[in-house]
């Protein structure tokens, strides 16, 4: 297992559109405290919510990219051959190569979140703000991004342990990442005191998506981290409960499918 997670994370280090991807968000990181200084009166505000959001970028091509194309890359290439012959099982495999993506995406959020504290600093030194910067908000806003996109990396390894292809997993993922980010609102919408304007099906419908589709609406506190607004500390709990269990269950899920599939 720990052979499979070092093969991982220097099939990851070694992938050139990854180091542009990484690139180009740091650059955007960088540039930041500028782009915030044109809003005199709230460039610390402006500063933390556009660092959360270029990091939400980075992180969404990343596990996007890595998850869909993990399996796919090594059944393409007959990697997966010389690795079965190894006592190791499809399961153990498939978890290995999780955990691999895992680390790499927990070292960029950390590099980046490190990064985002001198660009904060610097845009609040620059204008200061009345409102003082909640630290701890802030990292809590970065743990919901980095289990937020853990949940979505596990998401689009159970697609690509399904599929033959990039292109199927790779936008299914992306499919399910815009329904489960709207899917509360759709929800709270169709479901609210407007809700007589709708059909059943459109009930019904929106039902199925939020309870199926992951809810990544809920690890967003942007909001509290721009405003040093109080976390819920037992919502917080909640919300980490619910992104770890569906993580082990769409891992478990990628595991079970890949043991029956048959390799060309």
């Amino acid at each position: 297992m720990l052979t499979q997670i070092t093969l991982t994370l220097k099939m990851v280090l070694r992938d050139r559109i990854l180091h542009a991807v990484v690139a180009v968000g740091l650059l955007l990181i960088v540039v930041i405290p500028v782009f915030s200084s044109f809003s005199m009166r709230q460039a610390q505000e402006s500063a933390i919510g556009m660092v959360l959001s270029a990091t939400s970028l980075i992180l969404l091509v990343l596990a996007a990219h890595l998850g869909a194309s993990s399996i796919y890359r090594d059944v393409e290439r007959r990697y997966t051959h010389a690795v079965l012959s190894l006592p190791l099982t499809r399961g153990q495999y498939v978890v290995g190569r999780f955990l691999g993506i895992s680390f790499f995406l927990f070292g960029v959020l950390v590099f980046l979140a490190l990064c985002s504290a001198i660009v904060i600093v610097i845009a609040a030194s620059t204008h200061p703000s009345p409102l003082p910067i909640a630290w701890g908000t802030l990292g809590a806003a970065f743990f919901g991004l980095g289990l937020k996109y853990l949940l979505l990396t596990s998401v689009a390894l159970f697609f690509s342990a399904l599929s033959t292809s990039f292109s199927l997993p790779f936008f299914c993922t992306l499919a399910v990442y815009l329904a489960g980010s709207a899917s509360q609102e759709v929800f709270d919408y169709l479901t609210g005191t407007y809700d007589e304007k709708f059909s059943w099906v459109a009930r019904g419908l929106s039902q199925v998506v939020y309870y199926l589709c992951p809810n990544f609406s809920g690890f967003d506190l942007q909001i509290q981290a721009v405003y040093g607004l109080p976390v819920d500390i037992s919502q917080f709990f909640v919300t980490t409960a619910y992104g770890v269990l569906y993580i082990m269950v769409m891992v478990w899920g990628a595991s079970i499918v890949f043991s029956r599939r048959e390799l060309p």
